[in-house]
């Protein structure tokens, strides 16, 4: 297995582009099924999450053709198959999209339950009362997750929570039903906003995309399109984060700021210079960050998935810090690597009380899951000394060219094989 090796101490300075974004990519890509004729996808990520989809929807019979590194042409037309190959279902947590898209397309669909990072619990009890409410019947059949319909009727349903998985799979089905969906307590998220862009552009009828009510009227055909995916907003808080801890100056390019402003508003309530321009943002810090309370919660509120990047800034900053995390039961399971690396954390139930340490140092850490492997490399190169982080695997799934963004601008980072150490990293 490789892992990263981080020598830390460099202030990152230079300009990073930021990827098509991993959460709208792995939503369109399965959506793609529902045309009757060939999409070009472009600004798609290369990650495995990404690949794993791919590799999905090539098994279900649609014909995958690369254009560039980072766009496709994807013809569905070849479909046959409503059953998603378990194997590469377990691995990823967007499996469950494609749900929606074979319901809406063959009107029933076989997948297994979503995988992904260990970060809670994925329950997709609204998922189902979403395909119910349209007229679909749901069971499990020997660990498979299972729909079936005669037909799909619009509907109006109520999320008991807002949840981006299910406002996705929701949508997609829905644009294939006869007559008007409503769901309210929908997600707000960009990528719910950018599903909506690309379903409308092969012929969907969405209004709503954005706000708390998400209008959809059915249509019979849904033509090909070309479509390019948003920046993703997670990468860029992810480098303006370790700008900010690096104490250094970087312009982070390809980007909507409109999407980074909770983001940005913490930022500069721990002490950053930020500066905004029409598709970039240029974080500068020449000094110890300061604390702040963060609060995790659903779009346009503070990401979940920038709490544990967020929090290894807070463990060096001068102060103590609450993060408080309303979203995942299980998004603090960094906080162990980070204390090996003199982070002084105490976590309470939902919140962690983060005392800034001067300094951390290096050493031999895991990434626990995405966006904690995130927090890794930005404590790696904050902390005095080498550190190792291991199982990037989960790094992988969300994060392109990690180690050539970062080296461009100054970092000492490198991939390397366990192997030429003459010893494997066990996971603790």
């Amino acid at each position: 297995m490789d892992k990263f090796v981080v020598n830390g101490g460099n202030r990152l300075c230079g300009r990073i582009c930021v990827s098509g974004a991993k959460n709208a990519a792995v939503a369109i890509l399965p959506a793609v099924l529902l045309a009757e004729s060939p999409c070009i996808i472009e600004n798609v990520p290369d990650i495995s999450d990404v690949h794993g989809v791919l590799r999905a929807m090539s098994a279900l019979g649609a014909t995958v053709t690369p254009i560039t590194r980072n766009s496709f042409e994807i013809d569905p037309t070849g479909v046959r198959s409503y059953v998603v190959n378990k194997e590469l279902a377990q691995g990823m947590r967007a499996s469950s999209y494609f749900l929606g898209a074979l319901l809406g397309k063959c009107k029933k669909a076989k997948v297994a339950p979503p995988g992904g990072c260990a970060i809670g619990l994925r329950p997709i009890d609204q998922h189902i009362k979403g395909f119910e409410a349209l007229g679909a019947k749901v069971s499990i059949e020997s660990g498979m997750v299972v729909a079936r319909a005669d037909k799909l009727s619009g509907c109006s349903v109520y999320l008991d929570m807002v949840s981006v998985g299910a406002t996705v799979n929701i949508m997609i089905a829905a644009v294939r039903a006869k007559g008007m969906t409503i769901i309210e307590n929908a997600a707000r998220e960009p990528h719910i906003v950018d599903l909506a862009n690309f379903l409308n552009s092969m012929g969907a009828d969405i209004m709503g995309a954005g706000t708390s009510v998400i209008k959809i009227r059915g249509v019979e055909h849904l033509h090909g399109t070309t479509y390019s995916i948003i920046p993703d907003q997670i990468e860029a808080g992810t480098y303006m984060v370790a700008a900010a801890a690096t104490r250094g100056d970087v312009v982070i390019s390809n980007v909507i700021p409109k999407h980074l402003e909770s983001i940005i508003a913490k930022l500069k309530e721990a002490g950053a210079t930020i500066e905004e321009g029409d598709e970039f943002v240029r974080v500068a810090m020449n000094k110890r960050p300061g604390k702040c309370n963060v609060k995790t919660m659903p779009h346009p509120g503070f990401p979940t998935d920038m709490q544990p990047q967020f929090a290894t800034l807070l463990a060096i900053a001068d102060g103590t810090s609450i993060v408080t995390e309303s979203v995942w039961e299980n998004r603090f399971r960094y906080v162990e690597q980070l204390t090996f690396m003199g982070a002084s954390i105490q976590v309470d139930g939902k919140s962690a009380i983060i005392t800034g340490a001067k300094k951390l140092k290096g050493a031999h850490v895991q990434a626990d899951d995405l966006r904690a492997g995130a927090a890794m490399i930005i404590a790696g190169l904050v902390a005095e000394g080498q550190t190792e982080i291991s199982s990037i695997e989960y790094i992988d799934r969300g994060y392109e060219m990690v180690v050539e963004k970062l080296t461009a601008v100054g970092a000492d980072i490198k991939r390397v094989s366990d192997e030429k150490y003459g010893y494997t990293l066990k996971a603790n």
